[in-house]
């Protein structure tokens, strides 16, 4: 006699009980996965890993206590061939790039979980990655592009918070003119022409958040 093959074991980490509760009814209804788990921070997610050691882990991004990101490198650090699918609402190429850098083997927005989140999971159980096509599309688009220095983010994050490049100047310790050539710099990586293009841009392809 055959045995049947185990259930996909899987922890879900959000800190919206809705967003928890929806991938648990869809979960349900499939005979190869098991949720055996959730948290709602990444605190929680260590500590329900260590204790589970799911097959997979659905993983929020924006989160309080320790935000995805911190919590992926956590979990890596203890188990560097944890399987993680990172959530999130945001679309940005810039974001996706960093999840994929820091170890997730799949990336889904939020609003595709009906239709991409089954599939997604036998994909990535299956030892392979994923990345919702939009997204995959856009980080291609912006892969020709200069990234953003360090210190133009900081500048960009700065500017977003509606500082003025003096405030910004004095807060980095450097010259009005040297902010100003960062933006300069800034505006052409992004190709915008001002100041409140570059932080629209910037946030929506993620290489700042608020």
């Amino acid at each position: 006699m055959v045995e049947a093959e185990s259930p996909i074991t899987i922890l879900t980490v959000d800190d919206h009980d809705v967003l928890r509760d929806g991938v648990a009814a869809i979960l349900a209804l499939e005979a190869d996965m098991k949720l055996v788990g959730e948290a709602a921070n990444g605190v929680e997610a260590l500590q329900e890993y260590r204790r589970l050691r799911p097959d997979i882990v659905l993983l929020d991004l924006q989160m309080p206590v320790r935000n995805g990101l911190e919590t992926m490198s956590d979990i890596l650090a203890e188990a560097p061939g944890a399987h993680i699918i990172v959530l999130t609402t945001y679309d940005g190429d810039a974001q996706a790039v960093r999840a994929l850098k820091a170890g997730a083997r799949g990336y889904l927005l939020k609003s595709s979980l009906r239709k991409e989140l089954l599939p997604t999971i036998r994909t990535v159980h299956q030892g392979n990655r994923y990345v919702l096509p939009e997204v995959a599309q856009q980080i291609a688009i912006h892969s020709i592009q200069d990234p953003l220095s360090d210190r133009e983010i900081d500048v960009l994050q700065q500017v977003a918070k509606g500082r003025s490049n003096k405030v910004i100047a004095l807060q980095m310790h450097v010259s009005e003119d040297t902010i100003k050539a960062h933006l300069r710099s800034i505006f052409s990586k992004l190709d915008v022409s001002d100041r409140t293009q570059a932080v629209t841009t910037a946030l929506r392809r993620g290489i700042i958040i608020l």
